[in-house]
């Protein structure tokens, strides 16, 4: 079965796994969502992420964080640009997720970054996601 938004299927396969307090969720393996993983992971809303290789497609095993009392970590994720709605930006325009506490992921010309870093490089592009 092919998958229309592979994107939103992570980012639902996270949100899902914080909500039934998962140690870890698996994805299958892209480029691109290896690279949203390790923003995450830059951003301190994941432990970890690792490759987990097999004869077919690569797994990508996210390790879920959660604070002192439990709760998860990533308080809300949102997809921004769908396939149907693609939503782009210029550097001027670049969100910010609450004030400066989340971060959006946006796929650039110097490739996929958080608005934060896109701000520092001056580039805009497409708003993947949000997180808080």
């Amino acid at each position: 079965m092919s998958m229309t938004d592979p994107v939103a299927d992570f980012l639902t396969r996270i949100r899902n796994g914080q909500g039934r307090l998962k140690d870890y969720v698996d994805i299958p393996c892209s480029n691109l969502k290896k690279r949203i993983s390790y923003i995450l992971k830059e951003e301190h809303f994941v432990k970890d992420y690792i490759e987990i290789k097999d004869n077919k497609q690569h797994i990508l095993r996210v390790f879920l964080k959660y604070d002192m009392d439990n709760n998860p970590v990533i308080n809300g994720i949102k997809r921004v640009s769908k396939p149907g709605c693609r939503v782009y930006v210029s550097s001027d325009d670049l969100p910010r997720v609450l004030n400066g506490l989340g971060i959006s992921i946006i796929t650039t010309s110097k490739g996929v970054v958080s608005n934060k870093k896109a701000k520092k490089l001056s580039v805009g592009g497409e708003v993947l996601c949000q997180v808080w």
